[in-house]
């Protein structure tokens, strides 16, 4: 029954690792999924991205910015952050990592939904770029508030980490973050 539900397991995290998996390197997009998605992240990972020219190779990693596993405050954020990171480092040869999260637009009818005209769907309300050499730092980094967008109404519907998380999510989802 264990090894069983473990294999369950394991399929689950492969499936979600080729469904959330992109880039010109997929192969190892994938292969860091499986790593990252082994762990159920407070803020979810949506996709995982590895791209490449020549020897330079670079992670994009895109988290939700609502509907939170867990409640989450501006600090366990930047402290999952810091965790996805320093797990893409040690489970890849990636030079850089670069760390979105991402909350819906509302949806209005009649806009296009495809071709030239096409309007966003999601607006950027966090985002960090890495580079290995500064990975030791990150978390220091972000602490003084260095280096990293931060979406001021968004970082405020965090608040403190109390409560469920759904209350936090509901505000951004509706896209009054």
């Amino acid at each position: 029954m264990v090894a069983a539900l473990a294999f369950a397991a394991a399929s689950i995290v492969d499936l979600d690792a080729a469904a959330r998996a992109a880039g010109n390197r997929r192969a190892q997009a994938v292969a860091l999924a499986r790593v990252l998605l082994r762990t159920t992240w407070p803020a979810q990972v949506l996709r995982i991205r590895v791209d490449g020219a020549g020897t330079h190779t670079v992670a994009g990693l895109v988290l939700s910015g609502v509907k939170f596993h867990r409640a989450l405050d501006p600090p366990s954020f930047e402290a999952e952050v810091v965790a996805l990171v320093r797990s893409a480092f040690a489970s890849s040869g990636v030079e850089e990592v670069d760390v979105w999260a991402t909350v819906p637009l509302p949806y209005v009818k009649q806009e296009p939904v495809n071709g030239e005209y096409l309007k966003p769907t999601t607006r950027t309300v966090f985002a960090a770029t890495v580079m290995r050499s500064e990975a030791a730092g990150l978390a220091a980094r972000l602490a003084r508030g260095d280096g990293a967008f931060w979406d001021p109404s968004w970082k405020r519907t965090l608040g403190p980490a109390q409560g469920d998380g759904a209350a936090q999510g509901s505000h951004a989802a509706q896209g009054q973050s």
